[in-house]
């Protein structure tokens, strides 16, 4: 295990934050946050509502440009010009590429409602990467397979249940090859028969080593799942470390009462 750990530590991480703040008008969101995510690492973001967790997790794929810090994948470092409010993507190119490496998966789940779930799994592949049609729907149908609903691939979004949607949703975000997966509270709109299904999946996904981030209000999940687990608080790292450490030895009075509270829901 201590030999394993090492050779993890030794990679370059995947995903590097470095003093990323986020102000919307007058309301800073994100206080210079550092974190970073290595390969085959499950980080899961905790922390109440307005803590700035799932606007984190939207500036990594750049769907909102924070004021200053950086955000690099794979060691690059993606092109922002200008400062704080006008700061904006300086390179579409690199953004397009980056993005197309980084699986996305909603709350809601943002399938067109035009199209077949085979055809809504496919069409990233097709577009944005411009691979081969034969190749896209071979790898769509499989994954399909791998979230449970291969036999739905000809049905369109509205004839799906709410959990089946959201494992369509991560087929999708599966069938471009990312390097990261990004979940931002992917089982929030659901009933609880029905996160339960979700949940497997994304289980199933981290027992396959895949690098992950997640926003999750599950506590339970959270610690059966990450490597490393991150309380946000008022736009701060509060606390992180391994689930044993955030969990069974909380240090934080603020993660305490955090973790009281989510008990008692």
């Amino acid at each position: 295990m201590a030999q394993a750990a090492a050779a993890v530590a030794e990679k370059l991480p995947v995903v590097d934050i470095r003093d990323l703040h986020k102000s919307f008008g007058d309301l800073e969101v994100l206080k210079g946050i550092s974190f970073s995510a290595r390969e085959g690492e499950v980080v899961s973001l905790i922390g109440s509502s307005g803590s700035g967790k799932s606007t984190l997790l939207r500036c990594i794929n750049m769907l909102e440009v924070p004021n200053s810090g950086t955000v690099s994948i794979d060691g690059e470092e993606i092109v922002l010009r200008g400062s704080g409010t006008h700061r904006q993507i300086g390179d579409e190119n690199q953004i397009r590429r980056i993005r197309s490496e980084l699986g996305m998966v909603f709350q809601s789940f943002n399938l067109w409602a035009h199209l077949t779930i085979l055809e809504n799994v496919m069409e990233a592949p097709l577009v944005v990467q411009k691979r081969a049609k034969g190749e896209v729907e071979q790898e769509a149908l499989a994954m399909l397979a791998k979230v449970g609903i291969r036999e739905k691939a000809n049905a369109y979004p509205n004839q799906l249940s709410g959990g089946q949607q959201q494992r369509a949703a991560i087929a999708r975000a599966l069938c471009i090859n990312p390097r990261v997966m990004l979940f931002d509270e992917p089982t929030s709109a659901l009933d609880p028969e029905l996160e339960v299904e979700v949940l497997r999946v994304i289980k199933v996904l981290a027992d396959e080593g895949r690098t992950m981030i997640l926003v999750t209000h599950d506590m339970e999940f959270a610690r059966s799942v990450s490597d490393r687990v991150i309380f946000l608080h008022k736009g701060c790292i509060e606390e992180e470390g391994t689930p044993d450490q955030v969990f069974g030895a909380t240090k934080s009075a603020r993660l305490k009462q955090f973790l009281n509270a989510a008990d008692h829901a």
